[in-house]
């Protein structure tokens, strides 16, 4: 029998406290050129800098987490995290807040990677980082709807992710230490090769792109409600709370469904259904074309993220995917503003949303055929196959053979070795002849492979 579904609460907190600045990226930005002598390209500069220190990280920590140890990263890049965007808060000289928001970026990042390695480690990937995607989720939406009581001050957003990251150190305790390689087996490894590398390579293309239309709307989506959908500033923030309760809504339904659907389905269907909110939502000339838009994009996006995270978590155990992946995200995140900007100065707020939208769909061939390709990896109860097509998980549980016997969820696919089964063939077709189809079917040596 397989063990219950736990959530791992250390690794949701992480993943929250990781992700939260690429969330607060509007309000962060937006404020920076309003209490700081900067402009408003400058202002997006600091964000575009600190969400490359956040994907250089990933990039360069994705396989020494093991080696270096899980707690001892995550608690380097919270100490980080806290340091750089805490002096970042407090300092009024633009070359502080600049270095504290580069130097906090990278522990963040630090922080995305740890909690992505495990989580890809994890036996239900999918469920954990739904959950993380809630968590930041609601605290970003808590952000949102009380950072404008307490004033214009620049530091506001930076000084909710210092604390974040100062709340989540103590569950740090409960991460692993580093791991020793093992010289009996050679290749597994932080030195290992990453396995799949054309899906992981494909997927990684795409989904910087992804992410580059994603937040290149998100962006200007500020200066869309307030000069071309005519919505004033409080109006603004209520259309955005909304939304990101939606994003809420759109979570935990993708909790909910799982892996129930396989992941190209949620995968290529969600994009089309985000390129068309998209163009909804850039070319909204009324406030309620423009809430229609934001609110349905906000509540399809990270259903499709919840999955695409899991597919990355898919295509290797150790995670190195996984982070690789959400680096080159991240880079998309940090190209997104300067994208949005340019084609909106280009073709106006309706010719960029057809151009996003048209991306968008192109990318959703890409994604749905990674998604096809890896289907059924990491194993998966009731997805466990034997060479004939018979799932061996079902075969096991209408035999009672011992769990152990059948791999355990994020197991590593075994290679197929050819066994001569010339000599017990007489053994096996007695066991069939006495005990029937369905005990001899799990008979030792009775599988082809």
């Amino acid at each position: 029998m397989f063990a219950p579904r736990t959530t791992p609460w250390p690794l949701v907190a992480l993943f929250t406290a990781g992700y939260l600045p690429p969330y607060l990226l509007p309000t962060t930005v937006g404020r920076l050129d309003t209490s700081l002598p900067l402009s408003t390209t400058q202002a997006g500069a600091v964000g575009s800098a600190l969400l490359l220190s956040s994907a250089a990280a990933g990039f360069l920590l994705a396989s020494r987490v093991e080696r270096v140890g899980a707690r001892t990263l995550a608690r380097f890049g919270l100490a980080l995290a806290v340091l750089g965007f805490g002096a970042a808060a407090l300092g009024t000289a633009v070359p502080a807040v600049v270095v504290g928001a580069v130097v906090g970026g990278f522990g963040s990042g630090t922080a995305t990677t740890v909690a992505a390695t495990r989580i890809a480690a994890e036996k239900d990937p999918h469920r954990a980082s739904t959950m993380g995607l809630l968590s930041v989720s609601a605290l970003a939406g808590a952000v949102y709807l009380t950072v404008p009581h307490l004033g214009r001050a620049h530091g506001l957003p930076l000084a909710a992710i210092a604390l974040t990251a100062l709340a989540v150190w103590p569950l740090t305790g409960r991460l692993p230490g580093p791991t020793a390689a093992s010289p009996a087996a050679p290749g597994t490894g932080a030195t290992a090769p990453l396995p799949h590398r054309r899906s992981g390579l494909v997927l990684a293309v795409t989904v910087l792109c992804w992410s580059l239309a994603q937040n290149s709307l998100w962006g200007v989506s500020g200066r869309i409600g307030l000069t071309q959908a005519g919505l004033g500033d409080a109006a603004l923030g209520a259309v955005f709370a909304v939304a990101l309760g939606a994003g809420l809504v759109g979570v935990l339904a993708a909790g909910a469904l799982g892996p129930r659907l396989g992941r190209a389905m949620p995968v290529g269907a969600g994009t089309v259904l985000i390129a068309g909110c998209i163009a909804v939502s850039a070319s909204a000339t009324t406030p309620g074309a423009f809430a229609t838009g934001e609110i349905a994009w906000n509540t399809v996006y990270p259903v499709v993220l919840s999955y695409l995270i899991g597919l990355a978590a898919s295509l290797d155990p150790r995670g190195r995917w996984a982070v690789l992946v959400g680096s080159a995200s991240s880079l998309g995140t940090a190209a997104g503003p300067l994208t949005g900007s340019v084609l909106s100065a280009q073709a106006g707020y309706p010719g960029m949303g057809l151009v996003l939208a048209a991306g968008l769909l192109l990318l959703a061939a890409p994604l749905t055929a990674v998604a096809l390709h890896t289907a059924g990896r990491p194993l998966l109860p009731g997805a466990i196959r034997r060479r004939g097509g018979t799932p061996a998980a079902l075969v096991a549980a209408a035999t009672g053979t011992p769990s152990g016997a059948v791999p355990e969820v994020g197991a590593a696919e075994q290679p197929v070795v050819e066994i001569d089964v010339e000599a017990p063939a007489v053994a096996v077709q007695g066991a069939y002849d006495t005990a029937g189809p369905r005990q001899a079917a799990a008979a030792p040596g009775s599988g082809t492979g």
